[in-house]
């Protein structure tokens, strides 16, 4: 709630790996900032306030870092608690929820998102040259560890059953909404593409391998464990795929090789006129596999007309709603055609570059 200049409630969603605030709560004077660099240049107004970040959007990777990192550096000059504004460029007072890290040797100090409107409200006060004054509560506690599994499925190679292409996703997703962009659509997509090559009887040289991964949003607990138990198998890997940032209308593929497998993939994606112009795009993109990719391994991430991605994501807003049949039927199309070639080719693709 703030309390000065005015009293007004203020909706929050505490992050992940959030410390929760003492049972009777927090009340603090605030101070808002627009970037790290003006947070370390106000240092000596800090301690003892809650610092809220007002920062802007222009990419994920960009604003994502005060959500990721914000209580630890707020910390440091002695904040009690941060407010990070949605990781979002469109808001409907959507809260966005994600995960954040502690580093070792600070002070654990509560953490929460609050929307882009209250971001912008308390900023116009401070502007103002209002006091800000908040009262936080969050209940926020780490419970213990259970187990958790990854979901693995597989179409057996006829001729090389030891050799592997992987098309995967990730099955958990946050407390919020109901996870269908992240990533009920991608594991849709890579189910289904198994599904669809076992009812049409094609069995390629190589296996295919349906990876849905566990744990994913509080650290790629679930790939990294499977990344690690299969270090062995590394060098039998074909191709991996990975969906992870929305099944919207296809575009192509985000391919990490070098130029023997960007053109491998290109030719194949030219077989598949009736999706549309699909392109290759060249890059290292893909979180669940990212691992595979630094060491070598190729492989690619959908690349789709996600646009409007980051309005839905980590909210209550990502619901069924958001998807589009024809645009999943699309995607398993391209994850079952792509998977299906690259594992009945007469070559094993090279591993080493990134891109």
């Amino acid at each position: 709630m703030l309390i000065l200049p005015r009293q007004k409630d203020i909706a929050v969603l505490g992050l992940g790996y959030s410390v929760g605030t003492p049972a009777e709560g927090i009340i603090a004077e605030a101070i808002v900032v627009k970037s790290l660099d003006e947070l370390k240049k106000k240092e000596k107004e800090i301690t003892g306030k809650i610092v809220v970040y007002n920062q802007d959007f222009e990419l994920y990777e960009k604003a994502v870092k005060y959500r990721y990192n914000g209580a630890n550096e707020a910390a440091k000059l002695g904040a009690v608690a941060v407010l990070v504004r949605a990781i979002t460029p469109v808001s409907l007072y959507t809260l966005h929820a994600g995960s954040m890290k502690y580093a070792e040797n600070i002070t654990k100090i509560p953490a929460a998102s609050i929307t882009v409107e209250d971001a912008e409200l308390l900023y116009r006060f401070q502007n103002r040259g209002e006091t800000l004054k908040i009262q936080l509560k969050m209940e926020a506690k780490m419970l213990p560890d259970v187990e958790s599994r990854n979901l693995v499925v597989e179409l057996t190679g006829n001729k090389k059953p030891e050799k592997v292409v992987v098309v995967s996703s990730h099955i958990d997703s946050w407390d919020v909404g109901q996870g269908a962009m992240d990533d009920g659509g991608g594991a849709f997509i890579s189910w289904s593409s198994l599904v669809l090559l076992k009812r049409l009887n094609l069995r390629p040289q190589r296996t295919i391998r349906g990876i849905m991964w566990t744990a994913e949003e509080i650290g790629l607990i679930g790939s990294r464990n499977y990344i690690k138990k299969h270090e062995e198998e590394k060098k039998n890997l074909q191709f991996v795929l990975d969906s992870d940032l929305g099944t919207f209308k296809p575009q192509g593929l985000v391919v990490s090789g070098n130029e023997q497998v960007q053109c491998i993939v290109h030719r194949i994606l030219r077989l598949l006129k009736p999706l549309g112009n699909l392109n290759v795009k060249r890059g290292v993109l893909g979180y669940d596999t990212l691992e595979w990719l630094k060491g070598g391994v190729p492989g690619a991430s959908l690349w789709n007309q996600n646009d409007t991605y980051f309005w839905y994501h980590h909210t209550n807003a990502d619901t069924m709603l958001v998807e589009d049949p024809s645009a999943l039927d699309a995607g398993t199309a391209l994850f079952a055609a792509v998977s299906y070639v690259l594992a009945d080719i007469s070559i094993d693709l090279p591993h080493g570059n990134l891109s």
